[in-house]
Order: structure tokens, then C-alpha cells, then sequence
């Protein structure tokens, strides 16, 4: 069903440089230091319930396409939260979502969700027929034949897949408590937690006040003060890099970073858990606490990522119906120049601090990204996320970063996903796509014949491995 060359060029004998290049990078083990897994997966290790639960349902790159055309989310089996649950319950029945979904699956032509689930279905359940309405039943089979195998339970396939070390995303409010259980079982893989504090960091988000009212009493400070609060984060942050962190991560509407006087920082901290920030005070804090977050980096050794730029749960409508994370986040234009200038100043020419900034604006990359990743030593470049986490979008990264940024001011690649099996269809794209800049480049004169299989083991393999300290 996959084409053994897709993604190389058209160009035989570029195609044949970046098939050599190809094949002596995609067995590397899998870093995968950014994504949304869930560690109960690997802490149970429970077999998937279904073909549905595992394609369908969790993937929000399949659904908002699906909703797109007019298919309502209920009908995927995504739940309700108001207080029409009981007039539209969602399809509980698996098999019936995986026909919806068969039925539709043309609307993913070209696209790169595609080949991410066709790579599954090749690579993981030894699917070679096309997913339609007509094959939908067989295929449902054979997957669901599969999950029942103990070769198919998720710390078996974490072994397949080659994942070296994984990274799942945790509020500060998260117990751990399936770190806890991954850890005490003895089992060999590398889960590790990252802190993502969006909960009690941003002003805007539900129930501030009382998140940083649980805060304070998770730490045992007083985080309705402003040193309590930063003690809190202190604390927390040594509590998740006892499950193995080695990264926060902060997804803010904005890249704005603020370098206020101390009493200016708490008098705005006491406005927020009032309630009374304006929206642009919000964004101040929210850019103050991630140079806060820099200088506890540079104290506790965690990488910093920050991924701006999105207009999130765009639809008050999906919000209000099923909450948050339904597919309806939307990229902004972003400033980055102005916007991190505060943070840069406060921290940025420290060698021992890694800022990794991610965007949805990659018309910034050439103007504004990869210039400040190219002079700024705590600045690199998180590779491309979500929209164009695609093998044009990956291009025109490599392209647009590399004239300015070089290589080694970029972290290699992450795949920022919470449907297991696309993993290693994801890290192939990657590693097809780089190959194949890779072999423009040398065919072009602009690198060394024998540099390039360094270039693509360090962009496949080591820039992610190094940059995460994992």
C-alpha cells in the first residue's frame, strides 16, 4: 500500500542519495521528547479497547476533519459536557464510528494524517488494503483481532516501535500517580513527565484562583502570595523531576515575555487572583512567568518550551458542547522579535539554559525565529508543529531555518501526539523529509557528500536526544 520512496524526489539520482541517506537513519531508536500519551497506557498496560478508541476518537486531527464536512462529534464518539448530554449522547458503539469514519476516509487524501494512519496500518496490523466503506468491517477485524494479542498491549508496542525515551505532558495539579506506577513496576521503558503549569500560570484559564489555591496546598506553601507561588513552583517542579522531567512546557496565545520589578510581578499576581486582569494583563503575566520559568531552569537544569501562537477552543459553541481540545485551534499571526526581547535580555546569552520556541507563524522563521536562534546561545528551534507538521511544512522548515539557523540551533524532531500508533509514522516522515533536503544539498554543492549521514543521524537521532537530556 506505501510507496518504499514517498516523500524522496522525483530525481533519480537525488532519490538514490536520499534512500542511502534514508536507510541509514530509519532504525534509529525513537526520541520522542514532546506528546500527549497517556502514562496510564503504559502504567496498566491494559490492551486498546478498539479500532475506534485507538484511530478515531482521541485524534483530533481526524475528528475537526470529519466535523469539517459536517459529521457531528457525538457520532465519533466524542462525549458531551452540557447539559444536552441526555438529547445527544454520543455513539457508544465502536464498530458504528469505525464505519463513519471508512465512509469518509477519502477527505484525507493528501494529507498528512493519511500517511500516518496508513503507515499504521501497514507497519503495526499488517493492513495492505485501503480503509472504504467496503473494507471497513475486515479492517476493524483484523485490528481488533490484534488488540487482543499480548504483542499489541502498549508497553509491547512502546518495545516494537523502537522508543527509546517518551515525554506525556502533566499539569502541576497531576498526581503522577501513573509515573509512580510505570516506576515501581519495574518495567524497562522511558516514560517521563514534562510540567506544563498552563493551569496556574494563566490568568484566563478555568478556575484560576482555585487551581492556585490546590497549588499552594500541593507544595505546602502559600501560593496566594507571590513568593509562596514561585516556592510552589519550585517545589513542584523537583517533585516531577523525580518521575524523570526534563522539560516544562507552556502553550501561551502569545510568544510575550515581561522582565517586571518584583513588586510589579506580585501586584500584577494579586490582580490575577482577583480577577481583575485585563485581557493585555493577562498576557503580561502570563510573559512574566516565563521568564520567571527561565531563571528556575537555570536552577533546576529543566529545557523550556514554549509553543505560542494559537487561538484556542475557537468555537464558543464545540467549548461550551465538549470542552476543550476538540479540534478547534486555530494558528495567529505571532511577533517574536519584541516578544521575547525581555526574556532574551534577562537570560538568553547563558550557554547553560535551552529555550526551545516552537510556532504556527512559520512565515516568522526566516524573519524573526531562526535569526534570534542564530546569535542568541540559550535560543533553538522546535521543529514543525502541528499544522505544518507536514512533509511540506518540514521542507519549508529546513529550507527557511537553515540559511540562517544552521542545523545545530534546531532540536531535531518531536511528534507532539496523543495517537500512540502514529509515532513511528510520524519520526519516518521526519526522517524521509530530511534525507531529502539533505540530498539537495549535496547535490547542489552546499554539503559534503561524506557529512551528510552525520546530518541526518544528528537530525533523526542526537540534536532531540541532546537538547532534552534524555
Amino acid at each position: 500500500m506505501l510507496d518504499k520512496d514517498r516523500l524522496f524526489p522525483t530525481d533519480p539520482s537525488l532519490r538514490k542519495t536520499a534512500r542511502d541517506l534514508y536507510n541509514g537513519v530509519r532504525d534509529l531508536p525513537i526520541i520522542s521528547p514532546h506528546g500527549h500519551t497517556d502514562p496510564r497506557w503504559f502504567a496498566e498496560n491494559q490492551p486498546f479497547a478498539n479500532p475506534a478508541q485507538l484511530f478515531v476518537t482521541p485524534d483530533h486531527y481526524v475528528f475537526r476533519m470529519l466535523h469539517s464536512q459536517g459529521i457531528p462529534l457525538e457520532s465519533l464518539g466524542i462525549a458531551r459536557i452540557d447539559a444536552q448530554i441526555e438529547r445527544r449522547p454520543a455513539q457508544q458503539d465502536p464498530r458504528k464510528i469505525w464505519h463513519l469514519f471508512a465512509a469518509n476516509f477519502h477527505l484525507f487524501r493528501g494529507t498528512p494524517s493519511r500517511i500516518w494512519i496508513e503507515h499504521a496500518f501497514e507497519h503495526v496490523f499488517g493492513i495492505t488494503q485501503r480503509l472504504d466503506a467496503t473494507s471497513a468491517d475486515a479492517i476493524y477485524d483484523q485490528i481488533a483481532h490484534h488488540l487482543t494479542q499480548p504483542d499489541y498491549r502498549p508497553r509491547a508496542l512502546f518495545d516494537r516501535f523502537n522508543i527509546e525515551a517518551i515525554s506525556t505532558t502533566e499539569s502541576p495539579l497531576d498526581d503522577l500517580r501513573w509515573h509512580k506506577m510505570i516506576r515501581d513496576s519495574g518495567w524497562g521503558g522511558k516514560v517521563v513527565a514534562a510540567y506544563r503549569p498552563d493551569a496556574v500560570v494563566d490568568p484566563e484559564f478555568d478556575d484560576f484562583a482555585q487551581n492556585v489555591e490546590q497549588f499552594g496546598a500541593l507544595t505546602g506553601h502559600d501560593a496566594t502570595t507571590w513568593t509562596g507561588y514561585l516556592a510552589a513552583h519550585r517545589t513542584r517542579r523537583t517533585f516531577f523531576k523525580t518521575f524523570g522531567a526534563t522539560s516544562s512546557d507552556h502553550g501561551h496565545p502569545t510568544a510575550r515575555t515581561e522582565d517586571l520589578p518584583q513588586d510589579v510581578a506580585a501586584a500584577l499576581f494579586d490582580r490575577a487572583l482577583q480577577g481583575k486582569c485585563t485581557r493585555d494583563e493577562a498576557d503580561m503575566f502570563r510573559g512574566q512567568m516565563l521568564t520567571e520559568m527561565a531563571r528556575m531552569s537555570l536552577d533546576d537544569g529543566l529545557v523550556l518550551q514554549i509553543h505560542p501562537g494559537s487561538f484556542r477552543n475557537h468555537s464558543t459553541q464545540i467549548m461550551a458542547r465538549f470542552g476543550r481540545d476538540k479540534g478547534f485551534d486555530i494558528p495567529t499571526r505571532t511577533d517574536y522579535v519584541h516578544a521575547l526581547r525581555p526574556m532574551l535580555n534577562a537570560v538568553g546569552h547563558r550557554a547553560d539554559l535551552t529555550i526551545i520556541v516552537f510556532t504556527l507563524d512559520e512565515t516568522s522563521i526566516p524573519r524573526e525565529l531562526a535569526p534570534l536562534a542564530g546569535v542568541y546561545p540559550a535560543l533553538k528551534l522546535g521543529p514543525p508543529w502541528w499544522f505544518h507538521d507536514s512533509a511540506e511544512g518540514m521542507r519549508r522548515f529546513r529550507e527557511t531555518a537553515t540559511e540562517t539557523a544552521g542545523f545545530y540551533n534546531t532540536v531535531g524532531f518531536n511528534d507532539d501526539t496523543r495517537a500512540f500508533c502514529s509515532i513511528p509514522a510520524r519520526h519516518d516522515v521526519a526522517r524521509r523529509v530530511d534525507c531529502a533536503f539533505l540530498a539537495t544539498l549535496v547535490a547542489t554543492g552546499r554539503l559534503h557528500p561524506d557529512d551528510a549521514p552525520e546530518v541526518a543521524h544528528d537530525l533523526a537521532y542526537r540534536l532531540a536526544k541532546a537538547a532534552y537530556k534524555l
